[in-house]
């Protein structure tokens, strides 16, 4: 293959990948954003909210910018699909719009604020220090409330995996979204709705024991999903996990059989949690429960379950490090083969009817 043929590859890749992406460019005064927040046209993701870290320094820097024109770097929204808008970049640049801006208290409540922004640490603008927008001269506040912002929309023509991976990009900085709360944000609906409430099950919670830093980041709700996908989807996996649970996340709302899905991983989590003894998941290697382990043997406690097999409780002594259990959930297991091993070896360990030392 010379050069050209290279070249012209590029060219086609580029097409088909410009087409999957629709977006339109708006400009929109400070007041107006304002309103489209409390219409509820335009939305901060639940995800987001937790997330705000700016100071109040910081925030009056930004206020300083606008009121001196500054360029500011647009906000970067997707449309949903009743046509309202998503924050995807500029949760910061809009969260202290409302902070300043705030004219009751459902604005504050909004950003999670006791008061309005009272500006601070301005060194060009020195007369704003101190001040509210409530306190600021009445022909300041028209002033500022007609300062611009550009936004760049994301249109409801784009699809969910390419609004995925814009969020991933846009989201890697002070944001920093896992991607189970990226994809809580991008599919939102009744299926992501079931999975963030499964995630709050006592007994599933009972069984996780995570770091600190994974106990808000969305783990919990990744492994109820990765229980529905890995039982009902498995033969479609590929080894890219994101992408797999995104597939699996978007075709499963359609059709899926909510009330008996529920009951049974509510029947999951119970039976596992009484081969544990009642305790978290864990091995004697581990001090936090090994995810890829854990996932394989709710996978088969739920597929013996559904089957109407008879259970071994108490399991097998020494299921929990189980070398072949092991080896198949250690590094570089991420393949359709190794997935179908340690749950078919889960279920070995589980199911009575077996002899999982033989």
């Amino acid at each position: 293959m010379d050069e050209t043929d290279d070249l012209r590859l590029l060219e086609n890749q580029l097409y088909e990948e410009r087409k999957r992406v629709d977006v339109a460019n708006h400009n929109f005064s400070a007041r107006e954003l304002m309103r489209m927040l409390a219409d509820n046209e335009l939305n901060i993701a639940p995800a987001y909210q937790r997330k705000f870290r700016w100071t109040k320094t910081g925030e009056s820097v930004f206020i300083e910018s606008m009121f001196l024109g500054l360029p500011v770097p647009p906000l970067f929204v997707a449309t949903n699909i009743d046509f309202r808008w998503e924050i995807v970049d500029g949760l910061q640049r809009i969260s202290t719009l409302t902070h300043f801006m705030a004219q009751d208290e459902s604005d504050l409540e909004r950003i999670d604020r006791p008061e309005a922004l009272r500006l601070e640490g301005l060194e060009k603008l020195t007369q704003l220090n101190g001040m509210t927008y409530a306190e600021l001269p009445k022909n300041l506040q028209i002033y500022f409330a007609r300062q611009p912002l550009q936004v760049v929309s994301l249109t409801d023509k784009s699809d969910l995996q390419i609004r995925f991976d814009l969020f991933e990009r846009l989201n890697k900085g002070a944001v920093a979204l896992s991607p189970q709360e990226v994809r809580a944000c991008v599919y939102r609906g009744k299926f992501n709705d079931f999975v963030e409430e499964l995630s709050e099950n006592s007994d599933f919670a009972t069984l996780l024991k995570l770091q600190e830093k994974n106990k808000h980041d969305g783990t919990r709700a990744e492994q109820v999903l990765k229980f529905f996908a890995y039982k009902n989807f498995r033969e479609d996996f590929d080894g890219r996990v994101e992408k797999f649970l995104n597939r699996f996340i978007h075709q499963a709302s359609p059709d899926f059989e909510y009330k008996k899905e529920k009951s049974l991983f509510e029947e999951t989590a119970r039976t596992l949690l009484r081969i544990t003894g009642g305790k978290p998941f864990l091995t004697p290697v581990h001090s936090i429960t090994p995810l890829v382990q854990f996932e394989a043997c709710m996978v088969a406690v739920g597929e013996l379950l559904a089957e109407g097999k008879k259970l071994e409780i108490p399991a097998p002594a020494g299921w929990a490090e189980d070398p072949e259990l092991r080896d198949a959930s250690s590094g570089g297991t991420n393949t359709r083969s190794m997935l179908r091993r340690r749950i078919d070896r889960a279920r070995e360990l589980f199911d009575s009817d077996i002899d999982a030392n033989a």
